[in-house]
């Protein structure tokens, strides 16, 4: 017992049950005296959730750094003294530790999501209602959508966590404490989301567009608040990428010597930190509108639905590039290992990252093309919508002239990215028809829209992910998963995939609307609808086969020694796992990352704890 109460997540959990029940009957008692009702579920639980966010992160210990620097009591911290597994459940601020806090929360909110789409995917495999209410699948079908994004978030934050500063020759993140704190406002936003549905779910879709979301049950405001506090994470964490990337390189990493994982690290980090306040700011008008009865977006007292669509696009196209840029650069980093040869065109698909961070910006006006927006704004939008094409492109045909008469090696990392390159073309490719104004007035909100967009995050993100567990978790474990079970995984996926989500573009093109419950029988949707549930299913037991790969390979995988795709980024010439604070002197960056097949080829010397220089050929 004394163990459990010393761990910092516990303190965390009873600190804010505390503070919330105490917040709530401070509400209610004033509630009380002004002669209202003391019970309103939306100030009184509204109230609750933030006081006891906060009553969590100073349980935690969240604060203590800066207090006692405040009071000048400050003290230095060894966290690495502690075990390993109780570094993971209180506030500790080595990268690692947080990136891999990080990605299981991901993983975790992953499996909870994809649960509640099977649940959907069995209801709409045929026609009539057969297993639950249109509200229920209304509600499972908006948190899908809303905890998936969420995930993305917090995986692209725990990639960015682990790699960037082993790449760059950094010992830790620029801001260690405001890096644990970025992670720690995430759990009590998981949990808002998780409780959104016992308070009566929300049916308005991820997009949560009023007046729907202003008059959804308690819920929706759960998931308004939840998502509030995941943008404050993202937003310290553009921070804190940011500074590291451009004050912590080792002496000779210029820009052009940076792996191309860390261009689309800080291509993510600026566009998290400029557009982040926008989806922000609707949120909070909705809040508003909920709790004090604004009327930003109620047409009939002045209002105007489409400033909030306006504000939420202006974030959410760019935030596509949020999840799938790190993803990118995932496939940059693989390719050139397994194929034996330099990245072809490095400093086109460097300034490539930047090219799609500041097209994306600028294309959020094709998402309304049929929501009335203004006739002068269309053609300028769909211009720039495809125009955003082209860096895009760039890092396509640098994969593919990269990959041309090298060597390659089909190891478990390089499959799952060469399918990501082929799903994300796909993507690509039928967005195209999106960004056209005739033709997206023909399948906006139809299953075309759906297969689309997944394809588009499984291509840039899932797939990509994968690929990078499969890389890197030789150097954070010092073990290899199975390969076996690895390309088992990789097919298994791969062919769920494609039965799942090719038949939705069929579907969409024939007039099935996405987010509906149920569908005309007539139409003869139903044999494409099961295709889809039963690829659906073969994702959910290829991602059964991934997570027993991890558990078993955590524990009986095949040693590995520190480099063993002999690679030549920095992460690579440490030991397997790393030291605690990386290097124990600053590398010395002295040539390109990818140098493979160039004889003499050198990307930086390191010196280890104790030997001689180290380099990373």
């Amino acid at each position: 017992m004394t163990i459990l109460f010393s761990l910092g997540i516990v303190r965390g959990i009873i600190w804010g049950l505390a503070s919330g029940g105490v917040a709530a009957g401070i509400v209610m008692a004033i509630r009380s005296g002004l002669g209202l009702p003391m019970w309103s579920p939306g100030p009184v639980t509204g109230v609750a959730a933030l006081v006891g966010t906060l009553g969590f992160l100073t349980g935690l210990g969240a604060f203590n750094y800066w207090l006692e620097w405040a009071l000048g009591r400050q003290k230095e911290e060894h966290h690495a003294d502690q075990p390993r597994w109780r570094r993971y459940f209180g506030f500790d601020t080595n990268h690692k530790t947080i990136a891999i806090q990080y990605m299981v929360t991901s993983f975790l909110v992953i499996v909870v999501a994809g649960i509640y789409q099977l649940i959907d995917r069995l209801e709409v495999s045929a026609p009539g209602m057969q297993y639950i209410s249109p509200g229920t699948y209304n509600s499972l079908m908006s948190l899908h959508g809303i905890m998936m994004l969420g995930a993305v978030l917090l995986g692209v934050s725990g990639m960015i966590n682990y790699l960037v500063p082993l790449m760059i020759g950094a010992r830790d993140m620029a801001f260690p404490h405001l890096n644990a704190l970025s992670y720690w406002v995430t759990p009590p936003a998981v949990l808002l989301l998780l409780v959104s549905l016992p308070a009566g779910g929300f049916d308005t879709g991820w997009t949560a567009y009023p007046p729907l979301s202003a008059r959804a049950p308690l819920g929706m405001q759960f998931m308004l608040l939840a998502f509030y506090l995941v943008g404050w994470s993202s937003i310290l964490g553009s921070i804190n990428f940011l500074t590291t990337i451009f004050k912590m390189r080792a002496p000779g990493m210029g820009l052009f010597r940076m792996p191309i994982f860390v261009w689309t690290a800080l291509s993510t980090a600026i566009l998290q930190l400029i557009f982040t306040q926008f989806i922000a700011m609707a949120f909070l008008m909705v809040l508003l509108e909920r709790l004090l009865g604004l009327v930003f977006f109620a047409p009939d007292k002045g209002g105007n639905v489409i400033l909030f669509q306006h504000l939420f696009w202006f974030y959410s196209h760019p935030a596509v590039y949020i999840f799938v840029l790190p993803g990118l650069g995932v496939i940059s980093e693989v390719l050139p290992v397994f194929a034996r040869k330099p990245l072809f065109g490095y400093a086109a698909v460097a300034l490539s990252s930047l090219g799609i961070a500041g097209g994306g910006a600028v294309v959020w006006g094709h998402h309304m093309f049929a929501a009335g927006i203004e006739d002068v704004l269309r053609v300028p939008f769909m211009i720039t919508t495809l125009l955003v094409a082209v860096p895009t492109g760039v890092k396509i045909f640098s994969w593919l002239a990269t990959l041309w008469m090298g060597k390659i090696r089909l190891d478990t990392p390089l499959l799952f990215a060469l399918t990501a390159i082929v799903v994300f073309l796909v993507g690509g490719i039928t967005g195209v028809p999106n960004g056209i104004v005739p033709t997206d007035l023909h399948i906006h909100d139809t299953y075309w829209v759906v297969a689309h967009f997944h394809h588009t995050l499984f291509g840039g993100f899932v797939f990509p992910t994968m690929a990078a567990v499969y890389f890197w978790f030789p150097k954070l474990t010092g073990r290899f998963l199975n390969e076996r079970v690895g390309k088992l995984h990789w097919a298994v996926m791969t062919v769920g995939f494609f039965i799942t989500y090719l038949p939705m573009f069929w579907l969409g093109l024939n007039g099935m609307r996405r987010r509906i419950a149920d569908y005309d029988p007539t139409l003869g949707l139903g044999p494409m609808n099961m295709v889809a549930t039963i690829g659906g299913f073969l994702i959910a037991l290829a991602m059964l086969l991934f997570f027993i790969n991890l558990v078993v390979s955590l524990w009986r995988g095949a040693p590995a020694p520190a480099n063993p795709w002999r690679s030549q980024t920095l992460e690579w010439q440490l030991s397997s796992p790393p030291p605690d604070e990386n290097f124990s002197a600053p590398p010395r960056v002295v040539g390109p990352p990818y140098g493979y097949g160039t004889p003499g080829s050198i990307h930086a010397v390191v010196a280890p704890a104790g030997g001689t220089a180290n380099k990373g050929a």
